[in-house]
């Protein structure tokens, strides 16, 4: 994955001369650049949140699975969220500047993953077969995200329970917070962030519409980027 470095330059070029949601593109590329900051200052977790809370669905935004694909692989060492990431650009994105290299880095991601979970040691029948069926697993589990399609805004009324805002699905993985009595947007952004003016970026990961601040129920998970 030493080409990295050559595809960040790709991607500014890419952003320099592209964007048709001239207010929607200019926050993009202003989270991109914060992202990239962070990644400078070796705040790993920053830079992947920062990163996280540009996702939205859209090809526009498939530029930050790509680089977030990066981060797991070459920063944090993790076979599992670079595939599922290099997953999601070409899902969402199947056209897109740099799908050649995201399906290439997928067939890589796998076989790494297959080093990560077998530690390198040799493998029993027992476990290989193991190995093989959670392959399978995953396999199956990133087809289902590649279904996945961003619905509308929307604050309809869902079948069966009136007023209840949609939720986006929650990653694989993702941190996740149970919402306790009495809570908000802002004190659960407090307790993670320590910043309760941060609650946006939990609104914004977890709902397709504005007002959800206000519809938080006892006991919902939510997705703490």
């Amino acid at each position: 994955m030493q080409i990295f470095r050559v595809s960040l330059i790709c991607i500014s070029l890419v952003l320099t001369f592209t964007g048709c949601d001239p207010k929607g593109d200019a926050r993009f590329h202003r989270g991109l650049t914060e992202a990239e900051k962070r990644l400078s200052a070796e705040d790993l977790e920053g830079a992947v949140r920062v990163y996280e809370s540009l996702l939205d669905g859209t090809p526009r935004t498939a530029e930050a699975h790509y680089r977030l694909g990066h981060v797991y692989a070459d920063k944090l060492k993790d076979p599992l969220g670079a595939l599922y990431h290099f997953t999601r650009y070409v899902a969402v994105s199947p056209d897109g500047s740099f799908a050649k290299e995201a399906k290439s880095f997928q067939k890589e991601g796998e076989l790494l993953l297959l080093a990560y979970l077998g530690k390198g040691a040799p493998l029993t029948q027992e476990e290989a077969a193991r190995l093989k069926n959670e392959n399978l697993k995953l396999r199956k589990t990133l087809e289902e995200l590649r279904t996945i399609k961003t619905p509308p805004p929307t604050t309809g009324v869902t079948a069966g329970k009136p007023g209840e805002v949609p939720q986006r699905p929650i990653p694989p993985g993702g941190r996740t917070h149970k919402v306790q009595a009495g809570e908000t947007l802002g004190v659960i952004a407090q307790k993670y962030y320590k910043n309760k003016n941060r609650w946006k970026e939990i609104q914004e990961a977890n709902f397709y519409s504005s007002d959800a601040a206000a519809k938080l129920k006892l006991g919902q998970d939510l997705y703490i980027p």
